[in-house]
């Protein structure tokens, strides 16, 4: 039955192309719905893929069982055959009476659950509640690695999350030959495996093997290049070598002030064991510093080992630079909260996502006529997504256009908005744009020449009322008392001076 099969598979692709399209169409409004919809698209174009292969090998025909097939049909008596493959069928439900037919029609069809029904989702055991669908990142475990390795500087998780990518001094004082170590390579290990894993979670419809190639082959031309930043071979400065007053020691990768102190920690337990331990691997590694001679040497291999997962590691988190701001901002905003606030946001979220799932599939009409909503005049929504009264729509004015050219030709609808739009940011700032600093004076301004003429007519006026101090007559009565010119002479005639 080669031909039923093809035709079955030909089916099969025009199903999950349709079920595609039709989840493609869909607008979800929560990062689980759209998570759980990529999740599903993806597994619907690995399921084409796996058909499409199905389907090749059935037209290539290897071993020729096709074309039998079709010259059976095609020569002969017609309705011989007919009751052969009858026949063939019938032998087949009878000996597997109770296998499941599967409906092609329904198969990918989204379903709606039945009332009561808890909501199962694809995503709901992907992520860590402290991901929150995929949002933010969740290195506390990773956190806890670093903090065991020996000779860490401890880091708080804020200070962590700005530097969990950075593996040379001064963010990570680990010196080279103490990253050789099971713990440090397992630690390593798991920050770039989650790193990878979380980006195939929240991403799942990009080509990342594309990208995790060429993460390879970057790091394959840096390693041949010898141009890994911290794992170099050591041809730089040798022990001793100095630069102005100051003198560097390749044993213990620390630089000294001057001579006398270098000369002075040569003797010291840590410089000798620095010393043993790159000599060591100076004799592992070998004099030459040709391909041939790193990739015959063990230590550069378990180097390489190590290197390379700190190399993707920059790489993913460069990729993931949104996400470590927001898991950053995040964290200091939870920290800022008490516990009974973060088992509110907890609620909340928990509520806002088993009762917010999409509601598509058999339930036909009921669902078709909640997203279709019927609005031919156009008038605004309310708070439940239904268009607004048309009583209350004419009662506020809402079809009364209010143009402001201050704010950019901007049209506001009905006079309420109109109104607040004064006191709002682009008002403001539009008046601010033509030099005017005093706004509260231009309410019910729109036109920007006749806010112009009343700026300037503002200030004529504040020049023609300032006084100039210099410009009044002083007097001064007998006993020194000194006053303007206008109340000396009332005070004259008074008779008070």
């Amino acid at each position: 039955m080669i031909l039923e099969e093809q035709r079955f598979l030909h089916e099969d692709l025009e199903r999950l192309e349709q079920a595609i399209s039709d989840r493609v169409a869909e607008d979800p409004r929560q990062v689980r719905e759209r998570l759980n919809r990529d999740h599903q698209i993806s597994g619907f174009l690995d399921r084409i893929q796996d058909q499409s292969k199905r389907l090749l090998d059935i037209y290539n025909d290897a071993e020729g069982v096709r074309s039998k097939e079709i010259q059976s049909i095609s020569t002969g008596e017609p309705l011989k055959e007919f009751y052969k493959q009858l026949s063939d069928i019938k032998t087949f439900h009878q000996k597997y009476p109770n296998e499941p037919v599967e409906n092609l029609e329904k198969a990918y069809k989204k379903r709606a659950p039945a009332e009561g029904e808890p909501i199962i989702s694809e995503v709901d055991n992907m992520f860590t509640g402290e991901e929150s669908f995929g949002k933010f990142l969740d290195l506390t475990t990773i956190h806890e690695l670093f903090l065991n390795l020996p000779g860490i500087k401890r880091l708080t998780y804020l200070q962590y999350l700005d530097s969990f990518d950075s593996f040379t001094p001064p963010h990570c004082n680990i010196k080279r030959p103490d990253k050789m170590t099971d713990q440090y390579f397992n630690f390593v290990g798991q920050l770039a495996g989650y790193l990878e894993s979380f980006m195939r979670r929240t991403r799942p419809l990009e080509n990342l093997e594309k990208l995790f190639e060429s993460f390879d082959s970057d790091f394959e031309k840096a390693w041949n290049d010898n141009e890994v930043v911290g794992w170099k071979l050591e041809v730089g400065p040798t022990a001793g070598a100095s630069g102005g007053d100051a003198v560097w020691c390749a044993d213990c990768e620390k630089e000294f002030k001057n001579d006398n102190v270098y000369k002075g920690h040569l003797n010291g337990k840590k410089h000798v064991r620095a010393a043993e331990l790159r000599a060591a691997r100076q004799g592992e590694a070998g004099t030459s510093t040709g391909p041939s001679s790193r990739g015959s040497s063990t230590l550069r291999l378990k180097e390489r080992a190590i290197a390379e997962r700190e190399y993707r590691t920059k790489r993913l988190a460069a990729a993931m630079s949104q996400e470590r701001a927001d898991t950053r901002v995040n964290v200091e905003r939870k920290q800022g909260m008490t516990e009974r606030e973060r088992q509110m946001e907890l609620d909340a979220v928990f509520a806002e996502s088993t009762s917010a799932a999409p509601q598509t599939g058999d339930s036909d009409s009921e669902s078709d006529d909640d997203e279709k909503i019927y609005n031919p005049l156009k008038l605004p929504l309310a708070w439940d997504g239904k268009p607004i009264p048309f009583w209350l729509y004419k009662l506020h004015g809402l079809g009364v256009e209010f143009r402001c050219e201050i704010c950019g030709n901007y049209v506001y609808m009905g006079r309420r908005a109109f109104d607040k739009h004064f006191n709002e940011a682009r008002h403001i700032y539009g008046l601010k744009c033509l030099g005017i600093t005093n706004t509260t004076l231009f309410r019910e301004i729109t036109d920007i020449a006749d806010a112009e003429k009343l700026w300037e007519k503002i200030q004529r006026d504040k020049k023609k009322n300032k006084t100039d101090e210099g410009s009044v007559v002083q007097m001064e009565d007998a006993e020194g008392n000194v006053m303007p010119e206008k109340v000396y002479y009332d005070l004259q005639k008074q008779g008070l001076l």
